[in-house]
C-alpha cells in the first residue's frame, strides 16, 4: 500500500445530502460572495442569501463562509478538511458517493470509522483501507488485537495490524466488516484502499469520482 505526504491546500467541503450524497466544496470567497462546487460542478460565485442547486449562503468573509442545507448550518473554509451535513440523523441507506476532485489530483471526503469521525483520502493502489496507529488510538480501535502483518510502505516495509472495521460511513452509505491495516507511520488522511472500493462500481468523469454500490 501506498503512504501519501501531507497534501497542501485541500480545498474540498463535502455535504453529504440525505439519500443522493449532495457535495459542496468551497474554493474560495470572492469578497462577500463563496465559490462553490456542488455536486462536481464549475465553481459557481453564490452571494449570501442566494440559493444554488440547494445550498445556500449564509455569510462569507476571508477564507469562509457559512452555508445552509435543509435548515442545517455549517462552517466550511477553504483547505478545511470536508464536513457532513443534511444527513438523516441515524439513516445510512445510501447506495451513491460522489466525489470531486481536490488539490493535487486526490480524492478526499470526511467520514465514520465505527461511528467516529476520520478524513478519507481515495487509494486505488492500496489493497485494503489503511490508517495510522494515531488515528486508530484516537477513536478507539483495539488494532493490538488483530493479526500481525507486514505493510509495504514508501519507508520499505514495516509492522502492521490486520484488523476488521465494524463500520465505514461515508455520508449516507455505509459499509460493513471491512478489512483495514493499521500502521505506525504517520499518515494525514485514512487511506481508503480496495477493501472498501472493491463494494462498488466506480466512474471518473469531468473531475469528480462516482461509487455505486454493488448488491
Amino acid at each position: 500500500m501506498s503512504i501519501y505526504t501531507f497534501i497542501q491546500g485541500a480545498t474540498l467541503a463535502l455535504l453529504a445530502q440525505a439519500a443522493i450524497g449532495q457535495q459542496v466544496a468551497l474554493n474560495g470567497v470572492l469578497g462577500t460572495k463563496a465559490l462553490l462546487i456542488v455536486d462536481g460542478s464549475a465553481p459557481k460565485s453564490v452571494a449570501p442569501g442566494e440559493t444554488h442547486q440547494g445550498v445556500k449562503v449564509v455569510s462569507a468573509s476571508g477564507d469562509s463562509a457559512v452555508v445552509e442545507v435543509k435548515g442545517q448550518r455549517v462552517n466550511l473554509r477553504v483547505g478545511d478538511a470536508p464536513a457532513s451535513v443534511g444527513t438523516k440523523a441515524n439513516g445510512a441507506a445510501g447506495t451513491r458517493i460522489v466525489l470531486p476532485v481536490g488539490s493535487g489530483g486526490h480524492f478526499m471526503s470526511a467520514g465514520k470509522i465505527n461511528g467516529r469521525e476520520v478524513n478519507f483520502m481515495v487509494d486505488t493502489g492500496a489493497t485494503m483501507v489503511a490508517l495510522a496507529v494515531a488515528d486508530a488510538e484516537r477513536i478507539g480501535l483495539n488494532y493490538k488485537s488483530g493479526q500481525a502483518m507486514q505493510a509495504n510502505t514508501a519507508n520499505g516495509v514495516s509492522q502492521a495490524w490486520h484488523v476488521k472495521l465494524g463500520s465505514v460511513r461515508i455520508g449516507d452509505v455505509e459499509v460493513r466488516d471491512v478489512d483495514a491495516a493499521v500502521v505506525p507511520q504517520g499518515m494525514p488522511f485514512v487511506l481508503l484502499g480496495n477493501s472498501f472500493l472493491n463494494r462498488f462500481k466506480m466512474q471518473r468523469d469531468a473531475g469528480q469520482m462516482t461509487l455505486e454500490r454493488r448488491y
